[in-house]
């Protein structure tokens, strides 16, 4: 699974987080193992954007982080 962010390049950060939560809620809700994803968090930098999240899937719940230059 995975989603696309070259096209977040140049976009505001308001829209670049909005658009990366909906992205990854969609792209890792596909499984079926995955029952959410919640606890969203942003670490904006200059030129970058850090996100952390929480994914609950039928064994528990895995952190997860990524990070999207723009």
């Amino acid at each position: 699974y995975g989603i696309e962010t070259i096209d977040l390049f140049g976009e505001p950060v308001s829209f670049v987080c909005s658009e990366l939560e909906r992205r990854i809620k969609e792209a890792l809700l596909c499984d079926d193992r995955i029952e959410s994803v919640t606890d969203f968090e942003f670490d904006i930098k200059k030129g970058s954007v850090g996100v952390s999240f929480c994914v609950n899937t039928i064994w528990g719940t895995v952190t997860a982080e990524r990070e999207v230059n723009f």
